[in-house]
């Protein structure tokens, strides 16, 4: 499996989790396991993610403050990180992309949209880098 298609699941809800994990993995791409936002942001520096989908509430760090994190090690200053919750307001959204998430996907998660979610926002970010 090339790194280019390591995606970085930071998710604590084992349901949602092994949803995520089946339906990447079946369409190709490799899936590392986070379930805590600190494991994650350790993830984050040594697994040489693709891409980050990151839940925004984890019960040690929230999403944000495990994004903050990413971006402050060398590694993460790049990888684009997406915001993954059952958050649906308009001003939750707004919120993820100030925090300065690349996106946003929302629960319950699509497992039809899902793989095309993630493709583009790997395209997105082949085209911007």
């Amino acid at each position: 499996m090339t790194l280019g298609r390591r995606i970085l699941v930071v998710e604590d809800n084992e349901l949602n989790l092994k949803l995520v994990r089946d339906v990447l993995g079946h369409a190709g791409f490799d899936v590392v396991e986070a379930r805590t936002g600190e494991e994650g942001v350790e993830l984050a520096s040594t697994c040489g993610p693709a891409l980050i989908l990151m839940d925004l509430q984890l019960p040690d760090i929230d999403g944000a403050e495990a994004l903050r994190r990413i971006r402050s090690n060398e590694h993460g200053r790049t990888v684009p990180v997406v915001a993954v919750t059952a958050f649906a307001m308009r001003a939750d959204r707004e919120r993820a992309v100030d925090d300065g998430f690349a996106g946003y996907i929302e629960k319950p998660i699509s497992t039809r949209e899902l793989p095309r979610q993630v493709a583009e926002y790997l395209t997105k970010e082949d085209r911007l880098g």
